[in-house]
């Protein structure tokens, strides 16, 4: 039977529960694979160097910071010294910006998700709910290209790897669900507001001053370390230097609660989307 060929009522009212999340997830998988590789393809599609393009970019980038920083600002890293302390100082930076750009490129697109796939809302059978999980998937597809380029790039700077960057996955988990939480929130808001992905635009700019990206923790003034690590970012860029850079182990405590904060937070996410979708139609 060809499902793009039949309504539904889009005002129907729509399971919330953690385990129809899990359900729609499970569905819905060779859809979710089939949509993020159209959507990772699609970035490039029409230019020369196609997909090679994912790869070239951070190798672009990683060489802009080294030699910005490096060479102009001489910049260098608190606890890291000798002569190779600019280019760890490269490295470094790149890590923060590599989950900056994992939690901005996925926020930033979630106000238009709906927007951009009017059809998919009133015309067809399409589970709506993952949409963000696409973006998510997209986004981590290029996050993975540049930690690959990051670790590359260590190792050729210091002739090793530490151990504990098999950690990263863990270490990035609760950011991803955070993330996918608040693109389902900010999905359903954008439908009704048009604003929101302005704001939003706004926001990610000034959290990338407000993350210790370019910085260390270390470094921000007593009076305002409490508010940085309020910032959702700071635990998990902390965290991942400690486990590509530094070759310490992660704090799993500290893991274990973000996490479950996280999938509570993308389940009430879960939540609104599901509640508030039956008034897309009507918006839209």
């Amino acid at each position: 039977m060809d499902h793009s060929s039949i309504a539904i009522n889009p005002h129907a009212k729509q399971p919330t529960s953690p385990l129809a999340l899990c359900k729609s997830l499970w569905r819905n998988r060779q859809l979710i694979l089939q949509m993020t590789k159209r959507e990772v393809v699609g970035r490039y599609k029409g230019s020369a160097m196609g997909l090679a393009w994912s790869f070239f970019n951070p190798v672009f980038m990683l060489v802009v910071y080294s030699f910005v920083f490096s060479e102009i600002f001489k910049s260098r890293w608190s606890g890291v010294g000798g002569d190779d302390s600019k280019t760890q100082f490269a490295v470094v930076l790149f890590v923060g910006m590599i989950v900056l750009g994992l939690f901005s490129e996925v926020v930033n697109r979630a106000p238009s998700l709906i927007l951009g796939n009017v059809n998919y809302v009133k015309k067809v059978i399409f589970p709506l709910e993952i949409l963000p999980i696409i973006a998510m998937g997209a986004a981590l597809f290029h996050s993975l290209i540049s930690l690959c380029v990051l670790l590359a790039a260590f190792a050729l700077f210091n002739g090793y790897l530490q151990w504990t960057a098999v950690f990263i996955p863990l270490v990035l988990l609760p950011l991803v669900i955070v993330t996918t939480g608040l693109a389902w929130i900010l999905a359903a808001i954008g439908v009704f507001l048009r604003d929101v992905g302005q704001t939003i635009g706004i926001i990610t700019t000034v959290l990338m001053f407000l993350s210790p990206v370019f910085y260390p923790v270390t470094a921000v003034p007593e009076r305002f370390r409490l508010f940085i690590m309020a910032n959702p970012l700071t635990f998990i860029i902390e965290q991942a230097r400690d486990v590509l850079i530094w070759g310490n182990t992660p704090n799993w405590i500290g893991l274990g609660v973000y996490t479950l904060v996280a999938s509570m937070f993308a389940w009430a996410g879960f939540a609104l989307f599901q509640k508030t979708r039956k008034g897309f139609a009507d918006v839209l």
